[in-house]
């Protein structure tokens, strides 16, 4: 395995490097060394067997056996080199030197060249012994061959103890290669060392190691050198992304704060409700406790003063027109030594303090600020001071949509909150049906008056009779669903004696019964074809006759119709006379739901509050936030009865001074149905209307609104609302 170390990577390599040179060096000098004893083997085997081949000569020549076996006798026992020696002469052994008799292979191997020359070869005998064997002619071949045999362990034996030799020396080698290594990588290694451990160090989170530079200008320190200003940079931008995350934490938690306190703000509905939420939130923050905010109405005729306690309102003109240029100054922190608001706008605390701070708020439709009376060594937190500036602009238009409340509400209980002729609403869309009401009263036109279930068909209805010169005349509803087909015409035009089964006497029709007064058919749309052509003869010619009989009556009276069915699409898919439709929708009135005019919601629901508390003989003070934030949130498929039924609910199962959500039913609580429309189609709507209702006056629809007039451009832009061109 390679080693994980710079170190011992190094120290590797001269070792690989000092064993391959020692190898290499000791293959190359036994090459050399083997190669020049085997030259001297073949020159001693070559002297030696030309001497044996001349004694041999004469003695084979005179056929003297036992001569020539002395002598070879002797050159073996003589010479240590010599292993065998044998002489052969036309395929008969002469004499040799084996004890246990001539190998058969040794026979059979090697004799002189073709052209009688001497010939050497190398052998290995069975028992793993190595020799040079030496075929030499005598007499040129005529006196026989002389076979010699050289043994090569000597050589052997030469060329291991160079080998053993060469191993110490490299041994030796390395071992200084690797103690000089040694002190040369580690000189080396040092100062990498020193910057791997302060790396680590750093990516354990301590960025203030540092690595130790080494002496001189050489690449190591250069490299220590770039290595710690690298480092140093790194901490100051670590530093600064600190300061930037603890920077992002407080925003994140000052936009957090925002969003709970506009949720919150957004189910308070009475400036009562305001002026405590308020005053609650900044007492808890600020050090001094004597506060009282200041705000203007839309008209800058009122000056409200909302204290911890109570809040009022100033109409004098001259402190009016003293407090308006302290409100509109241009910083929105400011604080001042001469007390410039004294009692009775502010309490008695406000004149004896050592200074006044103002906290002007500089968005949204209200003109205003917070006062603070801060006495001698106020230790108040700036940014505290800020954080109360951004929820006072935060709160700014629900501050300003309380003060029109409170000022509509005011203006409605001196009329007599009854919006119109018992009709409960101040919505733009409701003033157009008051006005419409008064305009067609007076006639007895046919009036169509359409709405979803529960908008208040029958009010209107009633509203119009009421202002009707038929007034002191009857009033006859008719609801014509809850009549079954067979008696509707019945209950309609009357009947004569046995006109059908059941008719023991004449009976005169609710048409009769309401001569010279009103008639409202309620769900006309559920009538069936018959009975619509009757219908439609009364309408057109005021005459009528009843069930069973000929004679003919005349009838004075006006009639008015409601449903919740769309009567086109019913025209169009045949279930409804298209001239009974014409004839009814003289003038159409369209009842707008209770979701479209939300602002109507906190009027409604106290007039049923104190409507049912008189009921109940209870004493209930108006709708906890939490209760009203509910009621504004509801959809409300069932319009204003199902909220006179939540409300009914409400009183009955309330034990506090006031209701709370707990109180209203739980449909209301949970929701089952979530809303049609996003959240940005609801918005661009609401947009929408309050352009249309101000007449595209972007001031009074932004102040409407309760959002600056910058805020209300930018939805304006990204809705792409235009004002619709006159033709």
């Amino acid at each position: 395995m390679w080693p994980r170390s710079l170190r011992g990577s190094l120290l590797l390599a001269i070792s690989i490097m000092v064993i391959a040179s020692g190898l290499l060096v000791a293959t190359l000098v036994g090459q050399r060394y083997s190669a020049s004893l085997q030259e001297a083997l073949q020159a001693q085997a070559r002297s030696l067997a030309l001497g044996l081949a001349l004694q041999a000569a004469d003695l084979v020549l005179i056929n003297d056996q036992v001569a020539l076996q002395k002598m070879l006798d002797h050159q073996l026992q003589s010479d240590p080199a010599v292993a065998y020696l044998l002489l052969v002469r036309d395929g008969r052994v002469l004499a040799h030197t084996f004890p246990r008799g001539v190998p058969v292979q040794l026979l059979e191997g090697l004799g002189p060249g073709p052209d009688g020359r001497p010939r050497f070869q190398k052998i290995v005998s069975n028992q793993g012994g190595h020799f040079l064997d030496v075929a030499w002619p005598v007499l040129e071949g005529k006196a026989g061959v002389l076979r010699l045999g050289m043994s090569e362990e000597p050589y052997r034996q030469k060329l291991s103890h160079l080998w053993l030799q060469i191993g110490l020396l490299t041994l030796i080698i390395l071992a200084l290669a690797l103690a000089a290594g040694l002190i040369f990588v580690g000189r080396i290694t040092r100062p990498l060392a020193e910057l791997s451990r302060a790396a680590r160090r750093i990516d354990h989170g301590e960025l203030a190691a540092r690595a130790a530079v080494p002496g001189g200008r050489g690449e190591v320190a250069q490299l220590a050198t770039s290595f710690n200003q690298m480092v140093q940079r790194i901490q100051g931008y670590t530093h600064k992304l600190e300061e930037q995350t603890m920077d992002l934490e407080r925003a994140h938690r000052q936009t957090r704060a925002s969003c709970a306190m506009v949720q919150e703000i957004s189910g308070l509905r009475t400036l009562e409700e305001m002026r405590q939420f308020l005053m609650a939130r900044v007492q808890s923050m600020l050090v001094c406790h004597h506060i009282v905010i200041l705000a203007l109405n839309q008209a800058k005729d009122t000056l409200f003063a909302l204290g911890p306690d109570s809040g009022k309102r100033f109409r004098d003109p001259e402190l009016l027109a003293a407090v308006k240029p302290m409100l509109a100054g241009e910083k929105q922190i400011t604080y001042t030594r001469h007390n410039p608001f004294r009692p009775p706008l502010v309490p008695a605390e406000f004149a004896d303090a050592d200074r006044q701070g103002i906290i002007r708020l500089q968005q949204g439709p209200v003109e205003g600020a917070l006062l603070v009376a801060c006495p001698g060594g106020c230790d108040c937190n700036a940014e505290d001071i800020r954080s109360v500036g951004l929820i006072l602009n935060q709160a700014a238009g629900a501050l300003g949509r309380a003060i029109w409340d409170e000022e509509d509400l005011r203006g409605l209980a001196a009329a007599g909150a009854t919006g119109f002729s018992g009709i409960i609403g101040r919505d733009p869309k409701m003033q157009v049906i008051y006005k419409l009401i008064q305009d067609v009263a007076p006639t007895d036109a046919t009036v169509l008056i359409q709405g979803e279930s529960g908008t208040g068909k029958e009010l209107v209805a009633r509203a119009i009779h009421r202002h009707s010169p038929r007034r002191d005349r009857t009033f006859m509803v008719i609801n014509c669903s809850a009549y079954p087909e067979t008696l509707l015409e019945s209950e309609l035009f009357g009947h004569e004696k046995g006109a059908f089964t059941g008719a023991l006497r004449r009976k005169a029709g609710r048409f009769e019964q309401a001569h010279g007064g009103t008639v409202f058919l309620d769900e006309i749309g559920e009538i069936s074809p018959q009975a619509q052509i009757k219908l439609l003869r009364v309408l057109q010619t005021h005459r009528l006759e009843r069930l069973g009989g000929s004679e003919t009556q005349e009838v004075d009276l006006r009639v008015l119709a409601a449903t919740n069915k769309d009567l086109l699409a019913e025209v169009q898919a045949g279930r409804f006379r298209e001239d009974l439709y014409y004839r009814l929708n003289v003038i159409p009135l369209m009842l707008p739901p209770l979701r479209d005019r939300r602002n109507d919601i906190p009027l409604l629901a106290r007039h049923f509050l104190e409507l049912f508390c008189q009921e109940q003989g209870k004493s209930l003070q108006g709708f906890g936030s939490e209760a009203m934030r509910l009621l504004l949130d509801y959809p409300w498929p069932g319009n204003v009865r199902e909220l006179e039924n939540s409300v009914e609910h409400a009183v009955v199962l309330a034990k506090a001074g006031q209701v709370g959500a707990w109180d209203l039913p739980a449909a209301l609580r949970a929701p089952v149905a979530a809303p049609a429309a996003t959240l940005a189609e609801q918005e661009k709507r609401l947009v929408r209307e309050a352009l249309e209702q101000c007449g595209w006056n972007k001031k009074m629809a932004a102040e409407r609104l309760g959002i600056s007039r910058s805020a209300l451009y930018d939805k304006i832009k990204r809705h792409r609302l235009e004002k619709p061109v006159a033709h």
